[in-house]
């Protein structure tokens, strides 16, 4: 999916039909749709809290103290719903409907502006105090999800509090810089949105066009090396016992190896924190998907971040020995998926030059 600006950036380069054409009338009907769409994410989002909460709210009432009912209560109810209203009913999603009742009693208190994914984050906090205060700033300054979850894993609360108030608005500024809004169309993508609707999800709505391109390329080149691989899946959204929904770029299984490899792409600077993900995600995998007659999973991680290519294994202590006798006589090597990342980028941005596009 492209930015705001990256939109915007084609937009103007389309010609009117007529010299001297008047601009207003587009400016116009591209505001009325704007504000539809952010209506439509506004009453959606508003439908499915206020129906969640109402579930949580039954279901606590019914359950009580009755634990062992309850287990067979939320077990019955998911079967049945799952049937009837699609895959957003998981025992699991049940619970997190009637832990939202419960910490948020008080159905008046909610804050209309946030969504459910906003309060999936926020349910997160157990300190009152906390909760309280992470609310009303995200509802007040209109943050998205991942500004959210980015102020809570970077202790904004309390570094707010340990910093004198004359040096506070720069921490508060900060978060604008770190992680900037996105538009109203990845909203409309996320994955509780559109299984409260019973959509589908679309593999590519969270690629960029130098991203999608990327990875056109690396499934095209990984398949054509003959060493065994098979395509699984692009971003292949795997979701942990808590709720969190994390994507996988590309997923291939070699079945000489008879493993799973998992590829996360990375178009900006490679940090510490990008190497690290990509054991969870290696981990994650072997857990939620691979097999037990599989071996273990083998990730990448990829960056092609302008004039600099980065390719790294995910070596877990456990498997270092069968990584370096087995696993690479058959997968490529870190130089070889390096070279193929450069050339790889100066094709598509060249395309996307040609085409008069924008691919970041």
């Amino acid at each position: 999916m492209m930015d705001g600006k990256s939109k915007l950036s084609k937009i103007e380069k389309v010609q009117p039909p007529t010299a001297g054409f008047d601009k207003e009338i587009y400016n116009s009907i591209r505001a009325a749709l704007a504000e539809a769409r952010t209506s439509v994410v506004v009453a959606v989002n508003t439908a499915m809290v206020s129906v969640y909460w109402e579930i949580g709210r039954q279901i606590t009432e019914a359950v009580g103290e009755r634990a062992e009912y309850g287990r067979s209560l939320l077990a019955y109810l998911s079967e049945r719903l799952t049937v009837e209203f699609g895959k957003g009913f998981t025992v699991r999603n049940l619970r997190n409907m009637r832990q939202f009742y419960q910490t948020f009693p008080i159905r008046h208190t909610l804050r209309a502006e946030l969504s459910w994914s906003h309060y999936r984050v926020l349910m997160k906090n157990t300190e009152p105090k906390r909760l309280e205060f992470y609310l009303k700033e995200c509802a007040d300054n209109n943050w998205t999800v991942r500004q959210l979850e980015r102020q809570m894993f970077s202790f904004y609360y309390e570094r707010l509090l340990a910093t004198q108030k004359e040096h506070r608005a720069e921490i508060s500024g900060e978060i604008e810089r770190t992680e900037p809004k996105t538009d109203t169309d990845y909203l409309l993508k996320d994955p509780y949105i559109l299984e409260f609707l019973d959509l589908k999800e679309n593999a590519k709505y969270s690629e960029s066009e130098l991203e999608q391109g990327l990875i056109d390329k690396l499934q095209e080149f990984l398949l054509e090396l003959g060493k065994g691989f098979s395509f699984v899946a692009r971003q292949k959204r795997i979701t942990t016992e808590h709720g969190e929904h994390y994507y996988i770029d590309l997923v291939f299984y070699n079945y000489i190896l008879k493993c799973f490899i998992v590829i996360d792409l990375k178009t900006g600077k490679l940090t510490y924190q990008d190497v690290g993900q990509i054991d969870f995600y290696t981990r994650l995998f072997d857990e939620k998907v691979k097999r037990e007659d599989d071996n273990p999973t083998i990730g990448i991680v990829l960056c092609a971040y302008k004039d600099e290519a980065i390719a790294k294994y995910s070596v877990l202590a456990d498997k270092d020995n069968l990584f370096v006798s087995k696993y690479m006589q058959y997968l490529p090597t870190e130089e070889e998926l390096q070279a193929e990342l450069r050339y790889a980028r100066e094709v598509i941005e060249r395309q996307i030059e040609e085409s008069g596009g924008d691919g970041e």
